[in-house]
């Protein structure tokens, strides 16, 4: 299974990012939940982004913030060293896709939701 980190994870059911949760963990693959917000995804605590926790074994980050908010994370992301970043529809960003891929990750500009659904995770 992939541990998937999710950014701009959120307590709101109405999100993408709680849906990708949702199903993530229904597929059995582990997730540690990223963002500004308190609170507690599927069991999971979401981690604040701003103290930049330390994730080991990462395959993939799948963002769920805009890429005006990407920027100062830019650092934090690719220390991580995921295998791939899934750039969901409107997170697309070609300055941190490049930067990723500079850093031989993968930049993959998909739906987290659709990719589980059609078995292309």
């Amino acid at each position: 299974m992939k541990k998937t980190v999710i950014v701009g994870a959120t307590t709101n059911p109405g999100r993408y990012a709680y849906i990708a949760a949702s199903m993530l963990k229904d597929d059995g693959h582990p997730i540690v939940p990223v963002g500004i917000k308190k609170g507690e995804v599927f069991g999971e605590e979401i981690l604040d982004i701003r103290e930049k926790p330390a994730i080991a074994d990462v395959d993939t980050v799948t963002l769920y913030i805009g890429p005006q908010h990407q920027p100062e994370w830019y650092d934090y992301i690719i220390s991580l060293r995921p295998k791939r970043i899934i750039f969901n529809p409107g997170t697309e960003n070609p300055v941190f896709v490049k930067k990723a891929e500079e850093a031989g990750i993968e930049a993959e500009e998909a739906c987290t939701l659709v990719l589980l659904r059609t078995n292309q995770y």
